[in-house]
């Protein structure tokens, strides 16, 4: 019997893209199910009651949440197809420990870039830029955060590449100016297809990132 496997998700989440990218690299056949996060399903909300959003995998009716648990529950589960985690010990923790940096000193940052103004939106930026830099710093020479692989610190890390244009655009300041490897490393990310495919249009990111700040009161 074929395994079930569900996804819900939202175009434009950064971890909702992680989680498609993983089961692009591991060539699984899934569902996609677009979630309304203005009026969430009822699956939705049966499956993460806790939290109520996206991302979930439900595999053969089970939920996962948590993005970078869904990546990891994915390598585990699908092991025979392109292993995300490394096996050494020492370098698996330190994926999943960039992993987390990722999650609290770059996209929380992020987020006040199109969420403040004024000083609080420099502070942001230069926060944001300033964590990018430690990031490219723990890339150093390799073509990817795994070394010649692409794994589980690319899969939590390039997602942010599609938001970029945005967070430039809105906090007036270059990527490729500050991090200038790093931009070619998400190029190099982007002509997987697992990636490319995966990820939103920065360009729709923008007007939707324009759409939020209107609607809140952030302009």
């Amino acid at each position: 019997m074929a395994d079930e496997v569900i996804l819900l998700g939202y175009y434009y989440s950064m971890f909702d893209m992680r989680v498609r990218v993983a089961l692009a690299e591991k060539g699984i056949d899934y569902e996609y199910r677009e979630e309304d996060l203005a009026n969430k399903s009822q699956i939705l909300l049966e499956m993460n009651p806790i939290h109520k959003k996206v991302p979930v995998l439900i595999h053969n009716k089970k939920p996962i949440c948590e993005s970078l648990i869904i990546v990891q529950y994915i390598d585990q589960v699908w092991k025979g197809k392109s292993p995300l985690l490394p096996s050494d010990p020492y370098q698996r923790a330190q994926a999943r420990f960039w992993a987390e940096f990722v999650e609290k000193k770059i996209y929380d940052p992020g987020r006040k870039i199109w969420t403040t103004k004024g000083d609080e939106l420099e502070k942001a930026s230069k926060e944001f830029i300033e964590s990018l830099k430690l990031l490219e710093r723990e890339l150093g020479e390799e073509p990817y955060f795994g070394g010649e692989i692409f794994g589980f610190l690319d899969v939590a890390s390039i997602t942010l590449y599609s938001w970029f244009y945005a967070f430039e655009t809105v906090g007036k300041f270059s990527i490729a100016e500050h991090c200038p490897k790093l931009i070619e490393w998400a190029k190099r990310c982007m002509e997987k297809e697992s990636v490319s495919k995966s990820l939103a249009d920065p360009e729709k990111v923008y007007d939707y990132i324009l759409a939020l700040k209107k609607k809140f009161g952030f302009e």
